[in-house]
């Protein structure tokens, strides 16, 4: 693989009817990607795929705020983690964005409470297989509050890192994840808006991410389309743009520490 895409729903049901050829769009630019699951069916979808592609690798979780009806299966998720083609578990963390919206049905507390639960339950999953997190963090609009709960949670887990995926956090907050041992990931979000330039610039390359999200957030040119993972060249791109740097150098870079985070084989 020249490139990767460590963050793709290509298990999603939109990719359902067309996904080979979605896959082949990929391999036509020598993209790989790793298929993250959202709750059990999702994962085990994840799982499945990368069984049959050898271009694809899965993560195992439970999403916090995409299916809420779900209760964490301890045991069926450790049993998937095992598979030797689960590089990661998550996508798992916190999502604070969404009550200002929706509302809690059960208070804010408790939808905390029960999101810090499920967090702290596939951490304990994931130190048992000794793999990474894959984590979702979203915070309060113009707050940093998920990522500061995200950060007070691992620090009871002082062996575990991982990668914080499409990270929209300030410089502060990028470097005590640096400093806890994380990586972070950014999407084509870097194509339409300089929010998150400063961030970009100030990560070391080898402890940063490009990826999709896909099918969601396409990047320009792509906007209002579905994402999928031959799209992460538009990310990739807009990485070395921001950063001043060869493109060929950065594509290298993130496909080792690709390698180096999920150790992928």
């Amino acid at each position: 693989m020249r490139y990767i895409d460590i963050h793709s729903h290509v298990n999603d049901a939109r990719f359902d009817d067309d996904r080979d050829a979605v896959l082949e769009r990929m391999r036509a630019e020598d993209i790989a990607t790793i298929a993250v699951g959202t709750d059990r069916a999702m994962s085990e979808k994840a799982v499945a795929l990368a069984d049959v592609h050898s271009d694809i690798w899965a993560t195992i979780g439970l999403h916090p705020t995409d299916n809420t009806r779900e209760d964490l299966d301890d045991a069926a998720y450790a049993k998937l983690a095992a598979h030797p083609r689960v590089v990661a578990i998550g996508e798992c963390g916190l999502d604070y964005h969404w009550p200002a919206h929706d509302g809690w049905p059960g208070g804010e507390e408790e939808e905390k409470q029960r999101q810090h639960d499920v967090f702290t339950r596939q951490i304990a999953v994931a130190e048992r297989a000794g793999k990474p997190l894959m984590i979702h963090g979203r915070p309060t609009p113009r707050t940093m509050d998920a990522y500061e709960d995200i950060l007070a949670i691992l620090a009871e887990h002082p062996a575990v890192v991982g990668d914080v995926h499409f990270f929209v956090g300030d410089e502060a907050i990028a470097k005590r994840f640096l400093d806890r041992g994380f990586t972070l990931s950014f999407t084509g979000v870097l194509t339409f808006t300089h929010d998150y330039d400063a961030v970009v610039k100030f990560a070391p390359l080898d402890r940063i991410h490009a990826e999709t999200d896909a099918p969601y957030v396409a990047p320009i040119p792509f906007r209002g389309k579905r994402n999928e993972p031959v799209y992460v060249l538009e990310t990739i791109r807009a990485i070395a743009r921001i950063r001043g740097e060869d493109l060929d150098r950065v594509a290298a870079a993130l496909v080792e520490n690709a390698k180096r985070l999920f150790h992928l084989s």
